[in-house]
């Protein structure tokens, strides 16, 4: 029981900060619908490609977790920060790429065809977000470290009180007042920069002067780079970044392809897919929080305990992710009224789509979980392969068919619901598999996987 409190412990604490970070995202949705429903269109296409750069950077950063963990699991907490230094280097090759990414988009949104009545207003929101990306990218940095260490109420504390920030200035940015102009969905991606970087400055301070990390000695010069340590990053943490970037893109991708469908369809979309995304903060709290533990007793050489940490977290995340799709189907009208106000045929629209959101989200959360920890085994070339053919394949590609091509004797749908009914089919076949290779690998390693 006391590994359970553990593990309960910390994945309610990271949820926590998750959800207050996702309600970025939720207000800005509630805003971008309520000051126009093309701004909202253009939101959806906007953080669509946002997230799927971000997220799959993240992969890169936070597939460290588990080193970190480890070599605290084993006494050696010098060597964390000799670590945490060298992986600045990461965040700063990263935030270059997707800096580069995020500023000219054109051929992304080309590629997607999306309507160029979109175009213009989704290209000034990332050359916006571009701003953003290192802090956002150091702060999260800053996070894995801290769910490594087992002390993620810290980061917690911060994105919590950031959202009070966020909120009202994104209001007061998107319509104006006291002699701001109105700056529309500009104005929530400003908000979102002056909130990152506020965060960064804090995460900082908390270092510097935290007593906490100082048997870490993670605030000295930071050293050349050093090729041995980044290669060893790159191993894990490169095949972690491309699987986090198949994962999400066979997500976030669906709002481009559906943008063709008109802005009706793609607010229904953002609707369902926002809600979806802060549903995912469950099983990602989790799976962070049982990758550290299970790293944590394998840095230790404590096989069985690392076992029990696992069973304990399927458990946990099971019934997590059937109780929160209970609520869904339950409160799905309701949850689509609350995003799109007095909009009827989009609150219907997206009222559907939830149906699928609700079998979307077990299947999701049984494969993130299983995904957090095969890194914690060293295992990330498999999964790589396992998003590649069936989330992009099976997931987007037969959503695509679905939605415009038609299969079989079956026509084209024309609707958001072709994509969202692929992507749970794709999802649970990832959850299957991924599960089966885990149970292979844990058993490997001793006589028996329980």
């Amino acid at each position: 029981m006391a590994e359970l409190r553990t593990i309960a412990r910390h994945a309610g604490t990271v949820l926590v900060g998750q959800l207050a970070t996702m309600a970025f995202g939720v207000a800005d949705t509630m805003i971008a619908g309520r000051y126009r429903t093309d701004a909202l269109a253009a939101l959806s296409v906007g953080s669509a490609v946002y997230i799927s750069i971000f997220v799959a950077l993240t992969g890169l950063v936070q597939a460290q977790l588990p080193a970190w963990a480890q070599l605290r699991g084993a006494g050696r907490e010098a060597e964390v920060g000799r670590s945490v230094r060298q992986a600045l280097y990461l965040c700063l090759v990263a935030s270059a790429a997707g800096i580069a990414v995020l500023r000219w988009p054109g051929p992304l949104l080309q590629w997607a065809q999306v309507p160029p009545s979109l175009e213009g207003e989704v290209q000034a929101y990332l050359g916006i977000l571009a701003l953003a990306l290192p802090a956002a990218l150091l702060f999260r940095g800053y996070s894995t470290l801290n769910q490594a260490l087992g002390k993620p109420v810290l980061v917690t504390w911060l994105q919590t009180g950031a959202l009070a920030v966020k909120v009202p200035l994104s209001i007061w940015l998107t319509f104006g007042g006291a002699g701001v102009p109105a700056l529309g969905l500009a104005g929530c991606a400003w908000a979102t920069v002056i909130v990152q970087y506020l965060l960064l400055v804090l995460a900082i301070a908390t270092i510097r002067f935290g007593s906490f990390y100082a048997p870490y000695r993670i605030w000295q010069r930071i050293e050349p780079p050093d090729g041995a340590t980044l290669r060893g990053f790159a191993r894990l943490g490169v095949p972690t970044a491309l699987a986090v970037m198949v994962e999400v893109t066979s997500f976030t991708l669906m709002a481009l392809f559906i943008a063709r469908l008109g802005s009706q369809a793609s607010a229904s979309h953002q609707i369902a897919a926002n809600l979806t995304a802060v549903l995912y903060m469950m099983p990602l709290s989790l799976g962070l929080a049982v990758s550290a533990r299970v790293s944590y007793w394998l840095g230790s050489g404590d096989e069985r305990q690392a076992r029990q940490a696992l069973r304990l977290g399927y458990k946990l995340g099971l019934a997590l992710a059937a109780s929160s799709a209970v609520l869904v189907l339950l409160g799905r009208h309701a949850i689509a009224h609350l995003y799109a106000g007095d909009k009827p045929e989009v609150v219907a629209a997206a009222g559907s789509l939830l149906l699928w959101g609700a079998a979307y989200h077990v299947a999701d959360a049984l494969q993130a979980l299983s995904f957090f920890v095969l890194r914690s085994y060293g295992v990330a070339n498999r999964p790589l392969v396992v998003y590649c053919v069936l989330l992009w394949g099976v997931g987007l590609g037969g959503g695509y068919v679905l939605a415009y091509q038609g299969l079989g004797t079956l026509a084209p749908m024309q609707s958001p619901a072709a994509f969202w009914a692929a992507g749970a089919f794709a999802l649970a076949a990832t959850a299957a598999t991924l599960f089966i290779l885990l149970w292979r690998v844990v058993r490997s390693r001793r006589p028996s996987f329980a």
